[in-house]
């Protein structure tokens, strides 16, 4: 398979999704149903681009529902909402988002804490990054995919920063990939430095493990 070709195609094909909205609402409740239960409580993830699906929204949720729980730490349900705003409630929160930050030295990515309405910065790249906001270190990572094949394996946009970025820690959050269904690529061939995703979601359900 010719990576670049089919990476090419697919972005094309998931700008002009005429049902992209659709699918995104659908890939919501995916998420969303899959996340409850887990133990984790830093979530890292990504602001989308090229018309990826936007996790934000779901994970927003997953936070709410914590200020609920007493278990997590969060407000009783009968309570008034808390009096404190911005990056102030943010580091009470008992749940934590955490969005890239690229270090163009060694081409890894650290993760960030951001909420509604945080500051927010350009990358190298152009894309958004919270500002000024503290460093976190997710057990769950949710990894964009332009496409993905057997064995849960991904393909991205050539960078390999996600590759580098989980060969630095130490214990490794578990991978979660998010694509809509048109990116299933039977034929692709993983490379030596690909690592593996533990599960892929699609709006069709948990693509992988299969």
């Amino acid at each position: 398979m010719d990576k670049q070709t089919a990476r090419k195609t697919l972005i094309e094909q998931r700008l002009n999704l005429p049902d992209r909205l659709q699918r995104a609402e659908m890939l919501q409740r995916v998420l969303r149903i899959w996340l409850v239960g887990r133990p984790d409580t830093v979530i890292g993830a990504y602001w989308p681009i090229k018309g990826e699906f936007d996790p934000l929204p779901a994970l927003y949720r997953w936070q709410e529902d914590a200020l609920l729980a007493p278990s997590l730490g969060g407000w009783p349900a009968s309570a008034d909402a808390p009096p404190m705003a911005g990056d102030s409630l943010a580091k009470q929160l008992p749940r934590k988002i955490g969005l890239p930050v690229v270090n163009k030295e060694t081409r890894t990515l650290s993760f960030h804490a951001w909420y509604p309405g945080c500051p927010m910065a350009e990358d190298a790249y152009g894309i958004p990054k919270p500002k000024d906001t503290e460093q976190v270190v997710p057990t769950l990572l949710l990894v964009p995919c332009v496409g993905w094949g057997p064995g849960g394996y991904r393909l991205g946009y050539g960078g390999g920063f996600y590759d580098r970025t989980l060969a630095s820690y130490t214990p490794k959050p578990v991978t979660v990939g998010l694509g809509y269904s048109i990116g299933a690529l039977p034929d692709l061939q993983p490379e030596g430095h690909d690592v593996p995703l533990d599960a892929i979601l699609s709006e069709q359900g948990v693509a992988w493990p299969l």
